[in-house]
């Protein structure tokens, strides 16, 4: 990743229709009147509410904001950014793996430096360090996110039928679920970043669960994807196709129409990130909506679950307003902005001691946070943002019948092996 596409996930986390929305429309004013302040964000649900409430502590300002899916964000503010047309604060994802991640962006110096903000210095180690590029703050990052099978209960309680909590366990639920004519989980695999989130789920536990280090050993060139667990992570995301446990024509279905699906006990849940909660519960306000891990070995034990920093904002180095925009970042790093987007994403604060009560539908999740069994996000880790996007468009290729596993994992290493 949505959420937070998600990358690319997080996230990171995120949707794929351009929705655009507008609060207030005026135009800054140097003559005392509002003060406008310009924000593109992938933050589809959450961030409407943060605005308001922005501008409710801010009288005379203003926020004209745009929020896109994370396939066209990523596609559209590189542009923007290099021919100056960028609004003043913008959605940036941790890490490395994506056209709008935080080295990415600020390498080429679009980014202004955060560090000297009063929340840069408390953030924890584990998400600050993919805040940074070389040694300074750039990204505000506001929450957690992770992956998971998130379940519809009151369908799942109708069907009979309990979340597995092994590999074994897991098939057979996609099978029972299917003789039911209702499918396991839905996939929207036409948008072309979830479909990294099953492989993200079902790789934490094969290839982290021996060997936390594996991200260190890649660095050093002593481990590869073709030649690792990763192969038998993908092998088992095509098990779980072959089985059943999706809904009929991945490809064909977008996010948007996954969640529909979801929402409405089309299916009885769906793998996505934690973002995914709110928007479900925007379509089925009733429905309850519970985050489990995804197995995939017979140990509960062993299953670890990825998690890490969401996609949070940067604020362009060339900004019109720089010091609202300053203003509106720390207003997100605030509790009171890091509760109101966790609350509204279904997610947890990126700070401790905010006083934010855990949603019980993340309940799971942040027990794995607090037990240490998380691992981040595979692409924040990479040294490009090239392995991701054609691990992408890789999967599409191969739920197509158009590439195999072992070519996309040979060419991910020759993405990886290219460097920054």
């Amino acid at each position: 990743m949505k959420t937070r596409a998600l990358t690319a996930l997080v996230a990171a986390t995120t949707a794929a229709t351009l929705l655009a929305a507008c609060s207030g429309g005026t135009k800054a004013d140097s003559g005392g009147g509002a003060k406008t302040l310009t924000l593109a964000s992938v933050d589809q649900g959450s961030v409407e509410n943060v605005v308001k409430a922005f501008e409710k502590a801010n009288p005379g300002v203003k926020v004209r904001y745009t929020t896109s899916g994370a396939d066209q964000y990523q596609q559209q503010i590189r542009t923007q950014l290099s021919s100056g047309t960028a609004p003043d604060v913008m959605s940036v994802w941790p890490g490395n793996g994506n056209p709008a991640a935080t080295h990415v962006l600020a390498k080429p110096g679009y980014l202004r430096d955060l560090s000297d903000q009063p929340w840069a210095a408390k953030m924890p180690e584990a998400i600050k360090s993919v805040a940074q590029y070389e040694g300074k703050t750039y990204n505000a990052v506001f929450g957690q996110n992770g992956i998971g099978a998130v379940y519809n209960r009151q369908v799942l309680d109708e069907a009979g039928l309990t979340p597995p909590d092994t590999w074994t366990k897991l098939l057979a639920f996609c099978r029972a679920a299917k003789a039911k004519g209702t499918p396991a989980f839905a996939l929207g695999n036409q948008d072309n970043w979830v479909t990294q989130l099953v492989q993200y789920a079902l790789v934490s536990t094969t290839v982290y669960g021996p060997d936390r280090d594996f991200d260190k050993k890649m660095q050093a060139g002593e481990a590869t994807f073709a030649k690792s667990p990763w192969t038998t992570a993908l092998d088992k995301y095509l098990t779980m196709q072959k089985t059943g446990c999706f809904q009929k024509n991945p490809l064909g279905t977008n996010y948007e129409a996954s969640q529909q699906l979801a929402a409405t006990g089309k299916t009885l849940g769906i793998i996505q990130g934690n973002w995914v909660i709110a928007l479900l519960k925007q379509k089925n306000p009733k429905g309850t909506f519970t985050l489990k891990a995804l197995p995939a070995t017979d140990d509960p034990s062993e299953t670890l679950v990825p998690a890490a920093a969401g996609a949070g904002y940067g604020v362009n180095a060339k900004a019109k307003n720089e010091d609202l925009a300053l203003k509106f970042v720390n207003f997100v790093m605030s509790p009171k902005g890091m509760n109101m987007f966790a609350k509204k994403q279904g997610g947890l604060p990126s700070l401790p001691d905010t006083g934010y009560q855990v949603d019980p539908s993340l309940t799971e999740l942040s027990m794995f946070i607090k037990a240490d069994r998380t691992v981040p996000f595979m692409d924040q880790l990479w040294p490009n943002a090239k392995v991701q996007q054609n691990m992408l468009s890789g999967l599409q290729e191969i739920f197509s019948g158009q590439s195999t596993p072992e070519k996309l994992l040979k060419e991910m290493d020759t993405d990886y092996e290219a460097g920054s």
